[in-house]
C-alpha cells in the first residue's frame, strides 16, 4: 500500500507501542507493516512470554526502528503499557505521542496511521472505534461492549462506543497522568477511560475497520476473571452502596415504626438512619472503593456536602410520594425510598468518583516525585543491555 507524504510525516512524529504475550507469526507481520507505513520507532513489550514463543519476537538487530522491552514474568497488558509509557517519557522526548496497537494483526496499519494523524491534528486522545453491529463480531465481544458502554454512559457520563479498543493514539502530555492509573491487566484500559475526565484529557473516537481473526481465539482475555477486574470499581461501589442501603432502609423502617408519630417523623427517621449508613458508606468508599489517601476531614467534609442535600432530597421525595398516594404505612414509604435512592445512586457514583474521592493534584505530584526519586519502578537495573544498532532492552520485574 502506498501512503501519502502527510501520513509518512505523521508516522515519524509518534512511537507505536505493541504489548505482546505468547505471540505467533502475526507479530512479525504487524512490525513489518508498521515499518512499510513509515513508522520508525516501534516499541514492543514481551510480557513474560514462554520460552517457546520467544522466536516470534522480531530481532532488534534486524529492525533499526525497533525497541524490545521485556518483563521476566507475565504481569498483564496494563503493566506492559505502563512500562512502555514510562520508557517513552524518559527516552523519546522528541516525539509528540504514542499509538498503542495489538500484536495479533487485528488493527489495520492504515487505521493505526489514521489515528496517529487524527491525534496530531486535534491534540486529543483518539480511540479507534470498531462497529459492533456487524454480523462477524463475536457474540461475547458484542455483548460485553454493549453492557460496558451502557454502564459508562449511565454511571460515568462517558460516551464511548468501543470500550475494549486497544488502538489508542495518546498525546505525550497525557502519558504521565495515565501512568498513575490503577490496574495491571485488561482492567487498566477501562480504568484509563474512567480517568480521562478527571485528568482533563480530551478525547474522541475515530472509526476503524472491524477485524476479528479466527473468532478472536488468540486473545488472552479471560471472560470471567478479566471481566471482574474491569468492573471491579463499579462492583465495589455497588456493594458499598448496597451495604449502606440495607443499613439505611432497615434503620428507616424501624425508626418509622417505633418513633412517636408526628409531622416530621419521616425526616427524623431519614436523618438518623442516614447518619449511621453514611459513615459506613464513607469508610468503605474511602478505604476500599476509591482508595483515597488524602485528608480524612477534607474528604469527609466534601462527602457530607453532597450527602446532606441528598438526604433532604430523599426525605422530601418520600414525603411527596406519601402525600400523593396517601401512604402512611412504613413499608410503603420504604418502597418509595428505595425507588428514589436508586436514582440518586447513579448520580452519587459520578459525584464521589470525580469530586469527593478524587485524588488531589498536589498528592499526585508528591507520589510522582517519590517514584522518580526511586528510579524506574519497572526495571530491575538502570543499566541497559545493548543490542546491535544501538537499540536497548530493559528487563523488568
Amino acid at each position: 500500500m502506498t501512503y501519502s507524504s502527510e501520513a509518512a510525516f505523521a508516522a515519524k512524529r509518534v512511537s507505536v507501542i505493541v504489548p505482546s504475550y505468547n505471540p505467533d507469526e502475526k507479530l512479525a507481520s504487524v512490525v513489518s507493516g508498521l515499518e512499510d507505513a513509515g513508522f520508525d520507532d516501534i516499541i514492543v513489550i514481551n510480557d513474560g512470554s514462554s520460552p517457546d514463543r520467544l522466536k516470534y519476537f522480531p530481532d532488534p538487530a534486524a529492525h533499526p526502528g525497533l525497541t524490545l522491552l521485556t518483563h521476566e514474568v507475565n504481569r498483564g497488558k496494563g503493566a506492559a503499557l505502563k512500562t512502555a509509557f514510562e520508557w517513552f517519557i524518559k527516552n523519546r522526548q522528541d516525539r509528540e505521542g504514542v499509538v498503542t496497537a495489538d500484536g495479533d494483526a487485528q488493527h489495520r496499519v492504515s487505521d493505526i496511521l489514521a489515528c496517529a494523524e487524527d491525534m496530531l491534528s486535534s491534540g486529543q486522545l483518539v480511540l479507534g472505534a470498531r462497529d459492533f453491529s456487524l454480523p462477524d463480531v463475536p457474540p461475547r465481544s458484542r455483548m460485553g461492549n454493549r453492557i460496558t458502554s451502557a454502564v459508562f454512559l449511565v454511571l460515568c457520563g462517558l460516551r464511548v462506543t468501543d470500550t475494549q479498543t486497544g488502538l489508542r493514539a495518546i498525546p505525550a502530555a497525557a502519558l504521565p497522568s495515565l501512568c498513575r492509573v490503577n490496574g495491571d491487566r485488561y482492567e487498566y484500559e477501562t480504568n484509563m477511560l474512567l480517568a480521562l475526565n478527571g485528568y482533563g484529557i480530551k478525547y474522541h473516537e475515530h472509526r476503524i475497520e472491524t477485524v476479528y481473526i479466527e473468532e478472536n481465539q488468540t486473545s488472552h482475555f479471560r471472560p470471567v476473571r478479566d471481566s471482574l477486574r474491569i468492573y471491579a470499581l463499579i462492583l465495589k461501589f455497588l456493594l458499598s452502596s448496597g451495604a449502606a442501603t440495607i443499613i439505611d432502609l432497615l434503620l428507616f423502617y424501624l425508626l418509622s415504626r417505633f418513633l412517636p408519630s408526628g409531622k416530621y417523623v419521616t425526616l427524623e427517621a431519614t436523618v438518623m438512619a442516614r447518619i449511621v449508613s453514611s459513615l459506613v458508606n464513607f469508610s468503605i468508599n474511602r478505604n476500599v472503593v476509591f482508595r483515597n489517601g488524602g485528608s480524612v476531614w477534607k474528604t469527609l467534609l466534601k462527602y457530607y456536602a453532597f450527602a446532606i442535600p441528598v438526604m433532604f432530597v430523599s426525605a422530601g421525595g418520600v414525603s411527596l410520594l406519601g402525600h400523593i398516594f396517601s401512604a402512611n404505612a412504613a413499608w410503603l414509604r420504604t418502597i418509595f425510598k428505595m425507588i428514589i435512592d436508586t436514582v440518586i445512586y447513579f448520580i452519587g457514583f459520578r459525584v464521589q468518583r470525580e469530586w469527593v474521592f478524587r485524588q488531589s493534584r498536589r498528592r499526585e505530584e508528591v507520589i510522582n516525585t517519590a517514584r522518580n526519586r526511586a528510579g524506574p519502578p519497572n526495571f530491575v537495573s538502570r543499566t541497559p543491555v545493548r543490542l546491535k544498532k544501538g537499540k536497548t532492552v530493559f528487563k523488568s520485574k
